[in-house]
This record gives structure tokens, C-alpha cells and sequence, in this order.
């Protein structure tokens, strides 16, 4: 098919210009066009000797997929209004201001629009394929964040994103976060710089960048410190969980990103949440790493390299959240075991209801189910390499009674008491089992680490990296290759089948880091 403008002009040269449009030669540009692409990418992740030519094929698919993924869209959020208030018109949001994104996308035929904590993992990708993309995308992105350091979690933006949201999700909550993911590939790039991987002109260009990016970022940060910090000096807990709800087995904490994961059974300001006090190690090493880059001494400066020193002491992160039993990493809140789902009649209303019943009263204690959120230290290095709190983690790693499987780690332990199971009459299990890459890239990113560093304990980790690593990359490109599609996440409980939305090159493009053994540098 042929678009041409201007064919009812006097001389439209039709002929002539369908022929420079079609035919040999269109294919001899587009075989141009391919080769340089193929080219850039093996110059680019360099994966001689580290994959197979198949996994090459489908390691390039994902990458363009991603790239291809990239929209720019413009409209305005709703900003929910304080419960119990509502406009004159009897609206219950405010429009926020006409904004513009530039950003990839978990899956633009499912997902056609921006998500933060999934930005993240999209740059860690884009910026080794082409940093100035990546900074125009975290640029837009942090030109959405408001008087107070919020950003909105999901951008809901002009009527292709619209039409895919359903009504009680297009609301934007102002007291409500999502993993600062941005940082990570913030964190790369001042790295990048240091370790000189970009000219001197790519790095001034990239310097310019991050100080002027800086100010917004430290508005972010400080949002994230003052409105998601817990009740106690140095503990932090995603707001937002509904402490009412009477139809959620566990209430949902959609802040974190791990939507139903289980956290404490009865919300309140006691909680503590490890994966997010670890985004914050992440997000103060960044803010420090940047100033000590941009040679910032300011007091500003001094707080960041006091608070990194804080959040990283080992013995405080064991005392609130490790189970020395287990070695495992928990939450800490008001909760109990004792609860099920169970229908009752309401007759009022002529139908039946399915009601959460707490059997036991809740007491604050550890928060007891073993998953991705057992393990954030190990992802971001907070474990020193000679401790036995790392013995006890490989062990979680690979225990298939946990959370091992030949396809990659499920996101919650087979041992736990919701594992697989429904949070809600019409809530499938999300985080509650199934195997997702973004989680599973951050924990061969640890394990690559960690073998890397000399301790007593590096020879396992690297063997257990090179298992994890060769069973996602064969799972990733067996299920493309059998279906022609990236999954959103794959089924721990059917041979590692892809399920949820498809065409998810979102963080499921991670692969092509896979395959590149390329991971973010987390650790100082």
C-alpha cells in the first residue's frame, strides 16, 4: 500500500514516485536498514560465544519490539480528590495539567500507555541502545512531577491509553508512589560516564543532563521520604492499601508493583515494607552517586551520603526485617495466618457475597511468606559476601520447593499459605506465583554480583547464575519461537508456558540484558 499526498495536483508524478516507493527498491533499503540494526546490536550487548544464533534472532525481536513500543502521548490525569469531596459538577477528580510523554510502553496493543515503576526496566535497555532516547524519555517523565515531588504512576493520556483502562483504575491518587525504577538507569548512566564508556561529547551531553535532572530528582526523593516513610526513623511502607476492604483475602498494595502480593492482613501505620526501603537505598546511592559525579558539595549532598550510610547498616535491615530461621527478608506489620475467603448470603440483596473472615486476631509480627520480596537486599547488594545471610538466601534461590522452578523463580514460595490463590471473587493469582522477568533479572543481577566478590560463597552463586540464566533465556525464546510472542509472565505450574497479556515487550525485553550478561551497577 502506497500513500501518496498531493495526487490530484496538475503534475502528480504518480508512476515515478510509487516506483521510488515500492519494489527492489524498497527490499534493497529495507536489507540495508536490517543489516545496520544487526550490526549496532551485536556491537552494541556483544553476545558472540554467549547465546545461540536462534537466541540471537529472538534477543534482536524484543529489542525493536520495545523501540517500536515507543509512543508520545498528550491529554491530562485525573487527580482523585480527597475522599468525601467531589466538584460542583459532582466529579470526584481534578484534571491535571495538558501534558506530553514520550515513553515505551509494557505493551502498546494491551498496555498503550506510561507506567513509572516499568520505565525503569524499559531504560535499562534503551539507554545502551541509544542514551539520548532514554534521557528524552526520563526527561518527559520528571516534567510530570508536580508542586509536592509526585508523579503520577500511570499515565493515562488521550484516548488510545483511555480506551484500554478500565473506569476505577483511571483515577491518580496523590498520596500513592511506585518503585522509583527511574534511578536505575540513572545510576547507569553517571556509571557509564565514570567508567568511560561514551565519548567526550556523548558525556558531556549525558552530564548536562543529569544536573539539570537533578533538582526535580530531589524533589522526587524527598516526596518519596516525607510521604512513605513509616512510624519509625529509617522504615518506609507503600500508603495507599485499603485498611476497610472486607472482599480482599490480603488487601492489594498496587504502589509496590507487586499488586497482590501478601503483606500484613491488616494495614496500618506499623507496616514496614523491606522491597521499599531497599528502593530507597537504591534511590539515596544514586542521588549520592550523582553529586559525588557533578562534584555537588552542598548540606544536601551530606544528608544523601549520611542517609545511604543509614539504610545500608546491615544490622538495622536484619533487626526489622530478617527471619533468622529462614534467612528470608519480611515485612513487618499487624498480621495473622488465619484467614479465608468464605460465601454468605446476603439476603437483602438476593444474592451471595464472597467476604473475607479473619479467624485470629492480626498481631504485629514478620509478615511470613517467602517471594521476590524476601530477596530485594540480595538484588541490591545490601548482603555482605561473607555473611551466612547469603548462604541462607542461595538456599531460598534454590529450594524448587520455594521458589526455584526449570523456567525461571516464581514470585511467591509454593510454601506459602496464599500461594495461587484468589484475592477476590474475580482477582486471579498475579504476583502469587507466576514467574516474572523484571524480578528474575534483578536476581541474576545479584547473583552475578555476588559471584563476582570474594567471599565463601561465590562459586555457588555463579553456578546458580548460569542455571537461572540459561533456564529464562531458553523459556523466553522457546515460548517466542512456539507462539511469536513476549509474555507479560510465564506459568510456573505449566511448564513455563507464557500467559497474561502478550506481545509484552515491556521488562520482558530484559532478555536481550540476559543473553548480553549486562546488569545495572547497584553496588558502590
Amino acid at each position: 500500500m502506497v500513500f501518496l499526498s498531493g495526487a490530484g495536483s496538475k503534475n502528480p508524478m504518480t508512476a515515478e514516485r510509487v516506483n521510488r516507493l515500492t519494489g527492489p527498491m524498497l527490499s534493497t533499503r529495507l536489507e540495508s536498514k536490517q543489516k545496520d540494526f544487526e550490526e549496532r546490536y551485536d556491537q552494541i550487548f556483544n553476545v558472540n560465544n554467549k547465546i545461540v544464533s536462534k537466541e540471537l534472532s529472538v534477543g534482536r525481536a524484543a529489542l525493536s519490539s520495545l523501540l517500536g513500543g515507543i509512543g508520545y502521548f498528550y491529554g491530562q490525569s485525573k487527580i482523585a480528590l480527597p475522599k468525601g469531596f467531589s466538584q460542583k459538577n459532582g466529579d470526584k477528580y481534578i484534571p491535571y495539567w495538558p501534558a506530553a510523554l514520550y515513553t515505551a510502553v509494557p505493551s502498546r496493543s494491551f498496555f498503550p500507555r506510561g507506567f513509572l515503576w516499568d520505565e525503569g526496566f524499559h531504560q535499562l535497555v534503551i539507554w545502551r541502545w541509544d542514551a539520548h532516547i532514554s534521557m528524552d524519555i526520563i526527561g518527559h517523565w520528571l516534567d510530570l512531577i508536580n508542586a509536592d515531588g509526585w508523579i503520577p504512576r500511570e499515565q493515562i493520556l488521550g484516548a488510545e491509553a483511555l480506551s484500554k483502562v478500565p473506569e476505577e483504575f483511571v483515577l491518580q491518587y496523590p498520596s500513592n508512589g511506585n518503585p522509583p525504577t527511574l534511578f536505575l538507569a540513572l545510576r547507569d548512566l553517571a556509571s557509564a560516564i565514570h567508567a568511560h564508556q561514551f565519548s567526550d561529547e556523548e558525556a558531556e551531553k549525558i552530564s548536562t543532563f543529569l544536573k539539570r535532572a537533578y533538582v526535580r530528582l530531589n524533589s522526587w526523593f524527598q516526596w518519596f521520604n516525607s510521604t512513605q516513610s513509616g512510624k519509625y526513623e529509617g522504615t518506609f511502607f507503600w500508603h495507599g492499601r485499603d485498611n476497610m476492604t472486607t472482599r480482599e483475602l490480603n488487601p492489594k498494595t498496587l504502589t509496590s508493583g507487586l499488586d497482590d502480593y501478601p503483606r500484613a492482613s491488616h494495614p496500618n501505620d506499623e507496616e514496614r515494607h523491606v522491597d521499599l526501603r531497599c528502593w530507597m537505598l537504591l534511590a539515596t546511592n544514586c542521588m549520592r552517586s550523582i553529586a559525588g559525579f557533578l562534584k555537588m558539595d552542598s548540606s544536601l549532598e551530606k544528608d544523601y551520603y549520611k542517609l545511604s550510610d543509614q539504610l545500608s547498616d546491615f544490622e538495622t535491615l536484619n533487626k526489622m526485617h530478617l527471619d533468622d530461621k529462614t534467612g528470608a527478608y519480611f515485612d513487618f506489620g499487624n498480621h495473622t495466618e488465619k484467614v479465608r475467603l468464605r460465601w454468605y448470603e446476603n439476603r437483602e440483596a438476593m444474592k451471595r457475597e464472597l467476604l473475607r473472615e479473619t479467624l485470629e486476631a492480626p498481631h504485629l509480627q514478620l509478615v511470613p511468606h517467602v517471594g521476590y520480596v524476601s530477596l530485594f537486599p540480595f538484588m541490591m547488594g545490601a548482603i555482605p559476601p561473607e555473611s551466612w545471610v547469603l548462604e541462607k538466601q542461595l538456599d531460598l534461590i534454590s529450594n524448587s520447593s520455594v521458589l526455584w522452578t526449570d523456567y525461571g523463580l516464581r514470585s511467591l514460595s509454593r510454601t506459602s499459605s496464599m500461594y495461587m490463590k484468589r484475592n477476590t471473587e474475580h482477582d486471579a493469582p498475579y504476583w502469587r506465583g507466576a514467574i516474572w522477568i523484571n524480578m528474575n533479572y534483578m536476581i541474576l543481577s545479584g547473583l552475578h554480583h555476588y559471584a563476582h566478590e570474594d567471599g565463601p560463597y561465590s562459586v555457588r552463586a555463579g553456578e546458580l547464575y548460569d542455571e537461572l540464566r540459561s533456564n529464562l533465556i531458553r523459556n523466553i525464546v522457546g515460548n517466542y519461537q512456539e507462539t511469536g510472542f513476549f509474555w507479560e509472565n510465564y506459568d510456573q505450574k505449566n511448564k513455563g508456558k507464557g500467559k497474561g497479556a502478550r506481545s509484552f515487550t515491556g521488562w520482558t525485553s530484559l532478555v536481550v540484558l540476559i543473553m548480553a550478561e549486562s546488569y545495572p551497577s547497584l553496588h558502590r
